[in-house]
């Protein structure tokens, strides 16, 4: 990765968020390792940081291999989350504001407390306060949303938006919970909690472990997206989205084309 202008690779994607504008595949053109995708992703969310956003959590990508199957890639991935990311459960996105917009049913952990420095990794579960459904809204910058493993880490691993449903209390197994995905009440997607790595628990250990090779530490409050049950699909305008977890409950997202910002 020698040579790779890391600000600005990060400055082409967060332009092409900016404008909902769709640019071409940079890694393989510019000879992007999975490392140095992560620096432009720091890079990049550093970007929003800088014009007042503020960090709220981690997502985890790629936890399923119907989602690895579909984007054409085979490692799970991580992002970041910011403030100005998240829309009230029930709330609305402008889907004029993003490229090609998608939506999948996840499960969310909040972070309860901030891990000891040295704590064994399998023991972070109990650090989650609750669990809530959820609804991620994904949209890659890169045109027909193809991309290499080194692209989408690079683009904060799709990172757009997000729902959090009621939180509530773990229940004693995670493993697997019946999940549906619905769009304008019609059944899109049907899966199960299993697909996140067998247990979504799983993925919040990975997402430590991965995060802290980077140097980036989970924080007390913060929301950790374990990842997607099932496969993406399109997020039309005008569409009502319901994504349920069983035992968990249902997360809620509308979209609408307007003049205004993205979500509200």
């Amino acid at each position: 990765m020698i040579g790779v202008d890391t600000a600005g690779v990060a400055e082409q994607l967060g332009a092409a968020a900016d404008t909902a504008t769709a640019i071409g595949q940079l890694a393989a053109e510019i000879g992007l390792d999975a490392e140095g995708a992560y620096a432009v992703q720091t890079a990049l969310v550093q970007r929003r940081l800088d014009r007042g956003e503020h960090l709220v959590g981690l997502k985890m990508g790629l936890t399923s291999r119907a989602k690895m199957a579909q984007v054409g890639v085979d490692e799970v991935i991580w992002g970041r989350l910011t403030d100005v990311m998240r829309v009230p459960d029930g709330g609305t996105v402008d889907v004029g504001g993003f490229i090609h917009p998608r939506v999948e049913p996840e499960v969310a952990f909040l972070l309860d407390r901030l891990p000891e420095p040295g704590e064994p990794v399998g023991s972070f579960a109990d650090a989650v306060r609750a669990v809530a459904p959820a609804i991620e809204l994904i949209d890659s910058r890169y045109a027909n949303f193809t991309f290499s493993l080194p692209d989408v880490i690079a683009d904060n691993a799709s990172a757009a938006a997000f729902v959090i449903g009621p939180w509530s209390p773990v229940p004693d197994g995670l493993d697997n919970l019946g999940v549906l995905l619905e769009v304008n009440g019609r059944v899109a997607q049907v899966g199960s909690t299993a697909a996140i790595l067998g247990d979504p628990r799983r993925a919040l250990d990975e997402g430590l472990r991965l995060a802290g090779r980077h140097g980036v530490r989970l924080r007390q409050g913060w929301v950790f997206l374990a990842g997607a049950a099932t496969a993406a699909v399109p997020l039309p305008p005008g569409a009502h989205v319901r994504a349920v977890v069983e035992k968990l409950g249902t997360a809620t997202l509308r979209s609408a084309p307007s003049a205004g910002g993205r979500h509200g």
